[in-house]
Parts: structure tokens; sequence; C-alpha cells
């Protein structure tokens, strides 16, 4: 298998962005097109984009079915049925690539049982960074590298880090095989991506102390929408869950889950019977949850045993 990469870029009104992106990627002749998915845009990208094919043919544009606006999800997964390359790697609209971005690998991946590997990916300020934010704009990537197997239980923890997709160069067929990206979520549809890539594919440290990417941080960036992580999150989590047993991976990765679950969904709770009235919804969501532990493992009262029992651990 030769290494030759489509990059795929979903575009929905990133007329100030989208040149610079596909610039970046263009630079490398490891990349053998550029899958750009217009999402509806209706600022001046088309346009733009147009212009930009004219200079390069390599840039090949896609529409969905009436031109209309589907979100990311759908998007990258049309960019994955289009593309030609045997590898894939992603990039946002607002984003771009460093030099550096393939350096590693190319030689990483001729080792064919590899599927794939990650890169660091840092930021790019359009705007003024604020003081309070430095602890969250941290660079995407792990501490060290681990043996692909140990790979999810490191990122679902965030033990070692976390990784962004950006970073990601992977098998076209591992993409399709897992059933590309989730269409239902609105965010978190990247991390639930790597999630399931880890969890059933090799996947090897690249670059990780040096960052290969950026991502732009400007006043329209959606992870400044915390209410919509608040919704999406746990239900992130939930159709894993329900993938994971579907196809009867490890039951340790349920395990995992259930607790990266419990901690979004409960953590800021204040509610035992709010609580427990969604569990027992989310084992009747999932009827082969209730063959396992867990359930009883997760259930609130147990979870808030020593909030509501205090007494008792004195």
């Amino acid at each position: 298998m030769s290494f030759a990469v489509s990059v795929i870029i979903p575009v929905y009104n990133a007329e100030q962005f989208i040149e610079k992106a596909i610039d970046s990627a263009l630079m490398f002749t490891e990349v053998n097109e550029v899958v750009v998915i217009n999402d509806g845009s209706t600022d001046s990208s088309l346009e733009l984009l147009l212009k930009l094919q004219e200079k390069d043919a390599r840039i090949k544009i896609y529409h969905h079915k009436g031109a209309v606006n589907r979100g990311r999800s759908a998007s990258r997964n049309l960019g994955i049925l289009q593309a030609k390359s045997d590898y894939i790697s992603f990039l946002d609209a607002d984003d771009f690539y460093l030099k550096n971005r393939f350096q590693k690998d190319m030689e990483l991946l001729r080792n064919k049982e590899i599927d794939g590997c990650y890169n660091a990916v840092g930021f790019h300020f359009y705007r003024l960074g604020k003081m309070e934010e430095s602890h969250h704009f941290k660079i995407s990537t792990l501490k060290n590298s681990v043996p692909p197997e140990e790979l999810f239980e490191n990122i679902v923890t965030s033990r070692l880090g976390y990784l962004h997709l950006n970073g990601l160069t992977i098998k076209k067929e591992a993409l399709e095989k897992i059933g590309c990206f989730n269409e239902d979520l609105e965010v978190a549809e990247d991390t639930d991506l790597i999630f399931k890539l880890a969890m059933t594919y090799k996947l090897a440290a690249s670059l990780i102390e040096e960052e290969v990417a950026k991502r732009g941080i400007h006043a329209n960036n959606i992870f400044n929408q915390d209410h919509v992580y608040q919704t999406f999150v746990p239900l992130l989590f939930e159709s894993l869950v329900g993938w994971v047993l579907e196809n009867r991976l490890k039951f340790i990765y349920v395990d995992h889950l259930m607790n990266a679950l419990w901690i979004h969904r409960f953590r800021t709770s204040q509610s035992l019977v709010k609580d427990t009235f969604y569990w027992l919804g989310l084992q009747m969501r999932l009827p082969k949850l209730c063959l396992t532990i867990l359930p009883i493992k997760y259930f609130p009262i147990i979870r808030k045993r020593k909030q509501l029992f205090s007494f008792l651990y004195r």
C-alpha cells in the first residue's frame, strides 16, 4: 500500500480561513487530493473554493444533495466516500497543518500491522487570548506513547492526555468498517470516531512531542457553546456503550465508558431522583447492559453512597 493521503475538509461559512487551511494541506507531496465538502455555505466560501481549484487540480469539491447544510459528521462521511487514497487525514476549515504534518507518518505506516497514527495538535488564536483560557487550550497529545492495545484506556480517562482529529492519519478501510462518523452527534463526533478506532484498530504514536497542526481559535468556535456539550457528551458515551455491546468488544471498554458517562452526567447533578430515572431509562435504551454487573456498579445510590451516607465513612 503506497502512502497517498486524502485530506478531508468540511466547509461551512469559512471564507475567512479556508484558503489558509487548503494551502497548508497542498504543500505536501503525500497529499493526493484535498476533498472539500461545501456544507451549504451561505457566504463566499464556494466562490473562493472554485478559484483555488483553478490553481490546483488536487482540490475536489463536493456538495450534499440539494446543496443543503448537514453538519460536520455527514460532510466528513461524504468526504470519506469520495476519497480516492488509501489513507485519510482530516482538517477543519478554520485550522491548518504545519510543515511537519506527515514527517513520521509514512515511516510508521510502512508497518502493515499499524492501521493509523496520531500526532500533537496545538492552537492558533485569531483573536486576543484571555489569561483564564490558558488552562483550557492545551496541546492535544499524549505525555508518552503507549502500545495500541492500551491507547483507549489512556484517552478515555485522559490519563496521559487526549487526541485531536487534525493529528490523525488512518486507513480508509478502517473508517469504513467502524461506520465512519456518528451523524446523530452535533458535537464530540470526533471523539466518538477516535475512541472507536482506538478500541478496534492499531494506532501508533507519531510526532507527539511537537505540534503538526493548529486549531483556529475565534469567536464562532462550537466549543464555546458549553450547553451544546452538556447535551451531547452524555449521548456520546451512551452511543459508544451500545456500539461496544453490539460489536461484542472487551467488557473493560464498557466499564471505562460507563465510568466516563458517570463523570460527565452526574458530577454536577444535585438530584438523586433525576439521576435514578435517567439510569433506569438508560438500561431500557440499552437492554444488553442489563446482562452485566455495571447497572448495579454505577447505580446512582451506589456511586453516591459516601455523599448520601457520609456518617458511615467517618
